[in-house]
């Protein structure tokens, strides 16, 4: 089954280029000797799978340079220097062109802000995600992944990813609209899958920003979009802004409506209707797209590995005991947990990250000028044989404590890492781990034979074409 991706062999040969570049008072790693459009029609470069370049970039090891038109591109592969970029010396680097262009769709929310806007937003969100706040989701994510395990017969073909999408949208009117999915959630859900169709245009286009009211039919159906987007999401946040008792609410968005930045170095003030409409839609695709994604992957695994699938389902017997389980279980989930860090480990949700240099830096061996894009790539670091032995091996026992104990840290990063790191991750952990739980108990999944699997690489991993499997009750 074809679930790997391998590059095309360059007809250039690349590779007899000194370990570190000099240009002048700068030092780059070796890489691409012409400029990346020069490479159009070979196999390792197709604008919609940034994948397949990172994968043919790997041969020169550490790092690898590239241009695109006039701007120096490295991308980083070792740990430490990526521990440098992102916590040693954070302050050198902001967000690289593909996040500033995610301003289009999320505005100011953590994603796309820098700075005292990211910060602040952090520190008012926080609090949506105590642990003793997300502990009061658990139940609504297990009641959710109970109805819709209810509603699969013996023997059924289903798109596993589609039906992961399905609870996952469940969840967040849950827990983040303190909704059911109503005609509103299904309209937040198109709007954002059009946009979320455009993305490679969007990051893609020269200077896309200030092609936004041109005639282009692209950017007409994006500005439609994005229209009926704001209408909706703006009127649910007044309607929860005249909510005389919005104490009765238990979701994230009343938790944002009713915030003050009153902790250290905040201003004390709320945030405003556009800030937080910007934080919803973070929220609404990092926390819907990112663990729908993240399970897909799982089932797919699970069936092609049936020793692990097992093993988890003889944790699962001895853990609950036939019950449903409980945010109190995780800690007794382990192995549960390792599958799912070990299906992150091949298929991160968020599969790679950006920075731009604001100005010269060191990192490792390189000198590098300002301006240049820096990137590093979950999905490539994180099949690395130093660190992950047969890495194409789907294998949960890398996730004991001792073998994460014996790896540094940027080894493996799904959720990114130092300032930035994913403020939801402890969220997104639960609702995978008793979503992973709840369904698995009941049943196991069968892949459907002959199908091409393919990886989508958006804003998140997805299975381009979905993953087809048939489910069989382990009873």
């Amino acid at each position: 089954m074809g679930t790997s991706i391998t590059a095309s062999a360059d007809s250039v040969d690349e590779r007899d280029v000194p370990p570190v570049v000099r240009r002048g008072e700068y030092a780059y790693p070796p890489g691409l000797r012409f400029n990346l459009p020069f490479y159009r029609f070979h196999g390792f470069f197709d604008p919609t799978n940034p994948i397949l370049l990172f994968e043919h970039l790997r041969r020169y090891g550490r790092a690898a340079h590239y241009r695109i038109l006039l701007h120096d591109v490295v991308l980083l592969n070792d740990p430490a220097d990526i521990a440098e970029v992102l916590i040693d010396k954070a302050a050198f680097f902001g967000k690289d062109r593909t996040q500033k262009r995610m301003k289009i769709l999320l505005g100011e929310g953590m994603i796309t802000s820098d700075g005292e806007a990211h910060n602040r937003g952090r520190r008012i969100a926080a609090p949506a995600f105590h642990r003793r706040r997300i502990e009061r989701y658990g139940e609504q994510i297990v009641e959710l992944a109970d109805g819709l395990r209810a509603q699969w017969k013996a023997g059924a073909e289903l798109n596993i990813a589609a039906e992961m999408m399905r609870l996952a949208l469940q969840i967040t009117a849950r827990t983040l609209f303190d909704t059911e999915v109503t005609g509103e959630i299904h309209e937040i859900n198109d709007q954002v899958n059009i946009i979320m169709d455009l993305y490679h245009f969007l990051v893609t286009l020269p200077r896309a920003e200030l092609l936004l009211n041109s005639p282009l039919p692209q950017m007409r159906r994006f500005r439609a979009a994005k229209k009926r987007l704001d209408e909706v999401v703006d009127g649910m946040i007044r309607a929860r802004q005249a909510d005389a008792n919005l104490a009765r609410h238990g979701d994230l968005l009343s938790m944002l409506v009713a915030a003050r930045d009153d902790q250290a170095g905040g201003d004390g003030n709320k945030l405003d209707a556009q800030q937080i409409r910007d934080q919803v839609l973070t929220l609404f695709l990092a926390g819907f797209e990112t663990v729908a994604n993240a399970l897909a992957w799982t089932w797919l695994l699970l069936g092609q590995n049936p020793e692990a699938e097992t093993r988890l389902h003889a944790e699962l017997d001895a853990v609950l005991g036939g019950r449903l389980p409980r945010f109190e279980d995780m800690p007794r989930l382990e192995y549960t947990a390792m599958v799912l860090s070990e299906s992150m480990r091949l298929y991160p949700p968020a599969w790679a990250m950006g920075r731009e240099v604001l100005q010269d830096v060191s990192i490792g061996p390189y000198r590098l000028r300002r301006g240049t894009m820096v990137f590093f790539s979950q999905y490539i670091v994180q099949r690395d044989p130093r660190w992950f032995p047969d890495p194409e091996r789907f294998c949960p026992e890398r996730f004991t404590s001792e073998a994460k104990a014996g790896r540094p840290r940027f080894a493996y990063f799904p959720f990114g890492g130092g300032g930035r790191q994913c403020i939801g991750e402890s969220f997104a952990w639960m609702e995978a781990i008793l979503t992973l739980a709840t369904i698995a108990q009941r049943w196991r999944v069968e892949v459907i034979a002959g199908q091409k699997i393919e990886l989508q690489p958006k804003i998140t991993l997805r299975p381009k074409n979905g993953i087809r499997v048939k489910v069989v009750p382990r009873d």
